[in-house]
């Protein structure tokens, strides 16, 4: 998906704009999610970019799109740039010493939240 949302319509008020903006994404990411993977995925990926236009759009993650909506409705946008594009991925396995030095940490965290 590669739109600008226009937020300016002359019967449909504001925050309505907003929330159908929003129930779009919405909609779109759960259509993507739910096609058939290649063999060698576990998972859709979204690469995003948001901004005020396309020419501004800067890289974010899909968990921030609904934070980057609301902060064009704070700031009053008349239109915005959303651009997410769906792309198959693979988990990476985490190595042993990686799991080793996060649980050392975790450990160590505890013990100063605990003094």
């Amino acid at each position: 998906m590669k739109k600008t949302f226009t937020l300016s319509h002359p019967t449909i008020k504001y925050p309505r704009l907003i929330e159908a903006t929003k129930n779009e994404v919405k909609k779109y990411l759960k259509r993507e999610r739910n096609k058939k993977l290649p063999e060698y995925a576990d998972f859709w990926g979204f690469d995003c970019r948001f901004g005020q236009t396309e020419a501004l759009a800067e890289e974010i993650h899909v968990a921030q799109i609904n934070e980057k909506i609301n902060f064009a409705e704070s700031q009053e946008w008349t239109a915005f740039y959303l651009e997410i594009l769906a792309t198959p991925a693979q988990r990476i396995k985490r190595d042993d010493a990686d799991e080793q030095e996060e649980d050392e940490e975790s450990a160590s965290e505890e013990l100063d939240e605990d003094r």
